[in-house]
């Protein structure tokens, strides 16, 4: 494990576009899936990551919470999967399963969206607004595993109730930690 934080990109960004299969209803998800929601929360994560496995409980709240506000989520792994069999798309499928995630969870086995939304570390947070510009990167909250700080989303929930408010985003955001992303050999 290589302790890494979140490459912080530029807010304004835009989203970059992507094509991947959700490895739970094998359906293909793009950008344009989430066309008519104020907010897409793209979230970068994994099966084996003690960083992602501290939160992957509030993860699964923050898909049921959001559910109905207008507000799009999809997960993403985009880890090398022959070296790391834990994040396969079937052990992504029987995580999305086990956690009951209401939302896609896609496999980048390019890593080219990775790369595109640069991607550091799993997890790893991009939320956009509704004309899909950047407005928070960075942590899901202050928690951390062995921290004693409770796991309550409490950064990345008022960045999007601020957005699905029509009230501006804080600027000051901390980035997110969590173990690199592992990378294919090239």
């Amino acid at each position: 494990m290589v302790l890494t934080p979140s490459t912080m990109l530029a807010l304004g960004s835009p989203a970059p576009d992507f094509q991947l299969p959700d490895v739970v209803s094998g359906d293909t998800v793009t950008l344009d899936s989430f066309a008519n929601k104020e907010a897409l929360l793209v979230m970068f994560i994994c099966r084996h990551c003690p960083f992602v496995v501290h939160v992957q409980e509030e993860l699964a709240r923050l898909g049921s919470d959001y559910r109905n506000r207008n507000a799009g989520i999809v997960a993403i792994s985009s880890n090398d999967a022959e070296n790391y069999p834990d994040d396969s798309p079937a052990n992504l499928k029987a995580m999305a399963a086990e956690l009951g995630f209401a939302f896609p969870y896609c496999y980048d086995e390019s890593q080219k969206v990775a790369r595109a939304y640069k991607a550091a570390c799993t997890p790893d947070f991009f939320l956009f607004d509704g004309q899909r510009e950047l407005v928070y990167r960075g942590q899901l909250d202050a928690s951390r595993p062995g921290n004693n700080e409770p796991v309550t989303g409490r950064d990345l929930r008022e960045a999007m109730d601020a957005v699905l408010s029509g009230a501006p985003v804080s600027n000051d955001q901390t980035p997110s930690i969590g173990c690199n992303i592992k990378w294919k050999a090239a």
